[in-house]
C-alpha cells in the first residue's frame, strides 16, 4: 500500500516558485526528516516531464559531475555519461540535488544554471546550516532559500482531515474574543495534546494517521533521536562531538526545572561557557535546537538587546523532547495523557516551536534580583508583547508587572497561553495553547489599542 502524502506548506510555495518567470535555483534547508525530499520529489514529478534526482549520500559517484567545471553543459554532459537514461529537455526538466551537505561545491553551479536558464534546480539537505557559509559563498546572488521545519499544528490538522475553515474559525474566536464552546474546546484540545506527544515529524504523524493509535510512533521517534546522535558523530569535529552530545542529552532535564536557563556547569564537571559556545551554535545550525536568549532589558529593539551567555534551549520538535523522556513518563503520557513534571517544559517548548515556525526569534527575560520572569517576547509595529505559557491557570504576576509598571515603556499588552478558554482582563489576552500557531496572524490582523 502506498504511503499517504501529508500536505505541507512548502507545496504552495513550490508552485508559486515555478510560476515566477525570473525564478532562481532554490535551496531548501531544514533538519533531517522534516519532509524535504518527499515534498520536493512530489512537486517535481507532478510539474515536470523530466526529473533528474541525484542524492550525494546514496550515489557519491555524482560528485564527479563537476570535474570538467561548473557550467551547465559540462555538468549535463557528465550526468548523461553516468546515466544515459536521464533526459534533459529545455523548459521541461528539473534537477534535484539532494543531501548537498555532502557536496557543498555543487552550489557553485547554481550561478551557471541561472544564467543558462534552460533547467530548473532545487537543492536540499539536512544540517545545511553547518556547511552554509561554504554554500553561500559559492552561490551568492543566484539562489533563493526556503527553510522547512517539521509540521506545525495547522499541517497536523490537515493530516487529520480538517480543512482551512477550522483555522479560520479559531482565528475568528481570537479576534472577537468569543470563547470556544465545549465541543470545540474538547476536540481542539485533544488534537493538540496528540500533536504535543507526536511532534511534527512526518514519519511519526503518518504512522499515527495510518494506524489511528500511538502504536509504533515512539519507535520512530527514538530512531530519529538515534539518527540525530549519529549525525553529531558524523559531522561534528573531533573534540566537540562529546560536548555537543552532552548538551543535547541535558536539555530535557534542564527544561524540567523551574529555572529553565541552560546551565553549562551542569553538563560536565568544570564545563565553561567559552568551551561550549560553539557546541550550542552547532546544534542550532544543524536545526536540532532553538535558542531563546535572555534580554538585557524588556524593550525594543529585540535584536542585539540580549546576553548571549544566558539562554534556554528548546528542541526543534516537541516529539523529539517526548522521545527523550524516561520510560515511566512515556507510559504515563501515552496511556493517561499525563504530562507529569515535564508539563511546563513541554508546553513552553511547543509554544517556542510555534513562534519559530511563525518566523519570530526567541527571547525571554529574567530579572536577577526579583521574581520577574517572562517566557517569550514578540513585537508588533508599535509594541513589545510579552508571551506567557502557564502550565496551571493561575495569575500571571510577571505579566501584570510588565504591563502596569512605568519602567517598561514598550509594553502595554500581554498574551497568555493556558489550557483553558479565551479571555481578556487588564490588557492581557488569554488563549488556549492550541491557538499558539495563529499568534502572528492574530497580531497582524488585530489592533491591540482598539476600543473595547
Amino acid at each position: 500500500m502506498e504511503a499517504i502524502y501529508l500536505k505541507r506548506k512548502i507545496d504552495s510555495y513550490l508552485i508559486n516558485w515555478k510560476k515566477d518567470v525570473d525564478r532562481k535555483p532554490l535551496i531548501v534547508k531544514g533538519a533531517r526528516q522534516v519532509g524535504k525530499t518527499e515534498s520536493i520529489r512530489r512537486f517535481a514529478e507532478e510539474n515536470y516531464k523530466s526529473v533528474i534526482y541525484i542524492n550525494f549520500v546514496e550515489e557519491p559517484k555524482y560528485k564527479l559531475i563537476t570535474e570538467d567545471g561548473y557550467k551547465t553543459d559540462d555538468i549535463i554532459r557528465n550526468i548523461s555519461r553516468m546515466d544515459p537514461s536521464k533526459k534533459f529537455e529545455a523548459g521541461e526538466t528539473i534537477l534535484v540535488f539532494d543531501e548537498i551537505q555532502e557536496f557543498p561545491e555543487i552550489a557553485t553551479s547554481l550561478k551557471f544554471f541561472k544564467l543558462d536558464d534552460r533547467f530548473d534546480v532545487i537543492c536540499s539537505g539536512s544540517l545545511l546550516g553547518i556547511q552554509y557559509k561554504r554554500i553561500e559563498s559559492h552561490s551568492v546572488g543566484y539562489k533563493t532559500d526556503y527553510n522547512m521545519m517539521s509540521m506545525d499544528f495547522e499541517e497536523f490538522l490537515w493530516a487529520k482531515g480538517y480543512d482551512d475553515s477550522n483555522k479560520q474559525n479559531m482565528l475568528e474566536h481570537m479576534k472577537t474574543e468569543k470563547p470556544f464552546n465545549e465541543t470545540e474546546m474538547r476536540v481542539y484540545s485533544s488534537l493538540f495534546l496528540d500533536y504535543c506527544i507526536l511532534g511534527g515529524m512526518p514519519a511519526v504523524v503518518r504512522e499515527y494517521i495510518e494506524k489511528g493509535t500511538f502504536e509504533g510512533t515512539l519507535d520512530i521517534q527514538r530512531q530519529l533521536l538515534n539518527d540525530y546522535r549519529e549525525d553529531i558523530r558524523k559531522y561534528a569535529d573531533g573534540m566537540d562531538q562529546t560536548r555537543i552530545l552532552n548538551v543535547f542529552e541535558q536539555i530535557p532535564m534542564q527544561l524540567a526545572k523551574d529555572n529553565k536557563k541552560f546551565q553549562i556547569s551542569k553538563v560536565a564537571k568544570g564545563a565553561r561557557f567559552k568551551d561550549y559556545r560553539g557546541c550550542i551554535e552547532w546544534l542550532k545550525d544543524a536545526g536540532i535546537v532553538n535558542i531563546c536568549y535572555c534580554m538585557n532589558f524588556p524593550e525594543l529593539p529585540l535584536k542585539g538587546n540580549y546576553d548571549e551567555t544566558k539562554y534556554k534551549l528548546y528542541f526543534l520538535d516537541t516529539g523529539i523532547f517526548v522521545a527523550m523522556l524516561d520510560e515511566e513518563a512515556q507510559e504515563d503520557l501515552r496511556a493517561n495523557k499525563n504530562l507529569s513534571v515535564y508539563k511546563g517544559a513541554l508546553y513552553e517548548n511547543i509554544v517556542g516551536e510555534a513562534l519559530i515556525k511563525n518566523g519570530y526569534g526567541l527571547y525571554y527575560h529574567k530579572k536577577d534580583d526579583s521574581y520577574l520572569e517572562e517566557d517569550f517576547f514578540v513585537r508588533t509595529k508599535d509594541y513589545l508583547v510579552p508571551v506567557e505559557v502557564k502550565s496551571t491557570n493561575g495569575t500571571a504576576k510577571s505579566l501584570r508587572t510588565l504591563i502596569k509598571s512605568n519602567s517598561y515603556q514598550d509594553i502595554k499588552y500581554g498574551i497568555k497561553f493556558i489550557s483553558g478558554n479565551i479571555g481578556y482582563s487588564d490588557n492581557i489576552y488569554t488563549f488556549p495553547y492550541f491557538c499558539a500557531f495563529l499568534l502572528k496572524e492574530y497580531l497582524q490582523d488585530v489592533n491591540l489599542d482598539r476600543e473595547r
